[in-house]
Order: structure tokens, then sequence, then C-alpha cells
């Protein structure tokens, strides 16, 4: 007569008791290891395989094998799959480096007319040059296979991540000159609370750029509005019509908060000194005007400094970001409201609607007018 199953006793650390829990409660964990988490936990509490099983609904040596291995092992690790024999693998290492040494170049090198690959494509040139090469396991590569060796490398050939590189040399310059324009601001700010007034007239500092491109998109078809019960959206018709685009160019005032700005259908030098009479007919003429702007043609043009020649010494100050450092400039923050709040789903039947309702828009801005703050490597600025 067979003797008593012995019971074995489960030591798990404070540590692994969170962890077998955590475990235990998620959602994204795979299956196999939450059911094994489970296990070792009801095996803590009652340290029977039987009791665990039928709680489990599991065989008992299910839960005793699943016990052994934490016993074995560590509580951790047994909640994979043991290795499991199988055929030995056939693709060698060198073979493996062979195809990421391929993937790591461009298809149109080895005179593709792809300009990258796809994994179509490699699987098929390594299985037409690899015996060339002296990798015969790699004759009748799959498709599948190699994603895999491509997966083991974390390589992805037929993907693109896009980047930035700085081309200007003097970024760092530029960028703490407009930072010390932003700390001005804060100063201006801090002063006028203490002194309970507002900020004083004798300078403005205004963030300023353009917003091309804007759609003037129509409807062919009416929306049609929420119905409860039926439908929670507006409805709208997939088709539409182009009326062609209109450019905002539009400007900040880093201490009240108000919006000036203009809608044209174009932004040349021209339009950019439409907009610096607007600045110069706004503010008093003993105002000292700041801007803060990218160095787009119009704003360096001749004709631009023709204008700003004969204009009173110090009456306009210019103060360009960097290339490529259009984020230094708090006006794309007012843009990205304006997108998402004003722009994202507006339809219009012409392009002088279109002007008349974004100009709406900075009415309404203006009436509630938001004073924009900058902080980021703000104590750096030299």
């Amino acid at each position: 007569m067979a003797g008593w199953r012995q019971a074995v006793e489960l030591a798990l650390s404070d540590e692994d008791i969170a962890a077998l829990a955590a475990i235990s409660r998620s959602r994204t964990e795979p299956a196999s290891r939450v059911e094994r988490a489970r296990m070792l936990l009801s095996y803590r509490e009652d340290s029977s395989f039987f009791a665990v099983g039928r709680t489990m609904g599991v065989h008992h040596q299910t839960v005793q094998r699943c016990v052994e291995r934490a016993l074995a092992y560590g509580p951790m690790a047994a909640l994979e799959d043991l290795p499991r024999p199988g055929k030995q693998p056939t693709i060698t290492a060198e073979a493996k480096a062979w195809v990421v040494n391929l993937a790591c170049r461009k298809a149109k090198e080895l005179g593709y007319p792809h300009e990258l690959w796809t994994t179509r494509l490699l699987a098929r040139h390594v299985r037409e040059h690899a015996p060339a090469a002296g990798h015969i396991c790699l004759a009748r590569l799959a498709q599948g296979t190699l994603c895999n060796i491509l997966n083991e490398q974390e390589i992805k050939p037929h993907k693109v991540r896009y980047y930035l590189e700085r081309r200007d040399p003097q970024f760092k310059q530029k960028m703490a000159e407009v930072l010390c324009v932003y700390r001005e601001v804060k100063l201006i700010k801090e002063k006028a609370a203490a002194a309970k007034q507002k900020p004083s007239d004798a300078i403005a500092i205004v963030s300023y750029d353009e917003k091309p491109g804007i759609q003037a998109i129509a409807t062919t078809a009416p929306d049609l509005p929420p119905e409860p019960g039926r439908h929670a959206t507006f409805a709208r018709d997939h088709e539409y019509k182009r009326h062609g685009t209109v450019s905002l160019l539009a400007g900040i005032d880093l201490l009240t908060g108000q919006v000036h700005a203009l809608v044209k259908d174009r932004h040349r030098s021209r339009e950019f000194i439409e907009f610096l009479k607007l600045l110069d007919a706004v503010y008093p003429v003993h105002t000292a005007i700041k801007l803060i702007l990218d160095n787009h043609s119009a704003h360096l043009s001749k004709e631009t400094k023709t204008w700003l020649a004969g204009q009173p010494v110090g009456r306009f100050e210019f103060t360009f970001t960097p290339t490529h450092g259009s984020w230094l400039n708090l006006i794309e923050g007012f843009f990205s409201k304006l997108t998402r709040s004003v722009l994202r789903h507006i339809r219009v039947a012409s392009k002088e609607e279109l002007k008349a309702r974004i100009m709406a828009a900075m009415d309404e801005f203006n009436r509630h007018p938001v004073v924009h703050t900058w902080s980021y490597k703000l104590d750096r600025a030299a």
C-alpha cells in the first residue's frame, strides 16, 4: 500500500509574494504565468496539491510540478516553461550575422529598385545568394525565419525613423539669446507683481510666427447632428471640396497675452511688413517692440530691412530662434491650441469665410487672454 503523500514546504520571501500577487492580478501577462502565480500563492495558504488543484480546476500533479520547480529554481523561474528538447538549429551564427549585415544595407545598393527591404524581398535575396557566400543553411530560408533572425537583433530594415540633424553651429548661442528674452519677460512680470501694477508699456515682447497652408475645405452634404440613442457624434460625408489655403500671421504679447493676427493668402515680405505695421499702430510710439521669430526669408529680405531702416531707432528688435529650433518659440504652443480647438474639424464655404472665422477666433482668445510663460532651461540662460 502506497504511503501518504508528504506536503512540501514552500518558503516565499515578501518580495516574491508581492511579485507573484502582482502577476496573479495582471491582465497583460501570459495566462500560464498568471495561473502558476496563483498556484504558488494558493499552495502557500493551503499546502495540499489536491486542494489547490481542485480550487484552480487543474490536476494535482500540475500543482506539484509547479511547486517543485519553485523549490528547485525559485518562484519566479517556476512561472516559465522549462526548455524542451527539439531539433538542433541548422542556421549557424555566421549565417545569421551575414543576414543581419545585408539587412543593414539598403536594397537599392544591391541593384534593386526598392529604397528599403521588404522581408519577402530580403528572404528571396538571401536564398539566391547565400550558397555562393558559403552559407548553404540559408538556401531554403523562410520569410518567418528571417523575421525571427532580425527580431533577435532588433533590426527592422523595412521601417524608417526620422531624426533631426542640428545644422546650426550657433544653436546654443541663439538658444541662450531667446532664453534671455524669456528671462527678461519673467523679471518684468515679477517687478509688476511686486508693485501691484500692470507691466510698463516701455517695452513689448511678442512671440511671432506664421502658420501657412490652412485649408479651406467645404462639405458636399450637410453635417448630421447627434441623436440620443442612435449616434453620439456629428456625422459628416466623406467627400469634400477644396477652396485653397490661407496663411495666419500671428504674434502673442508675452506680457499681456494679447494676440495680434492677420490672415492672408500668402506670407511673403509684404505680408510680414503689413504685420509689423499692425504692431506699430497698436503700441505707443515710445514702446520698444521685441520680436522672437525664426529666420524665414521674409524676415530677412531686402524689402523687410528697407522698411525697418525707415523706423525710429529701437522701435523694432528681432531675436531669431536657431535653425530647427522653432520649439523655442512660444507662439507654437498657441498654434497647437488653435489647431485643436478651432481648425481641427472646421468646414467653410469659401476662403473668405475661413479668414473671418480665424479672426473671430483671435477676438475670442483676446476676450480671455492667457499670459504664456516659459520655464524650460530658463535658469541656464547666459
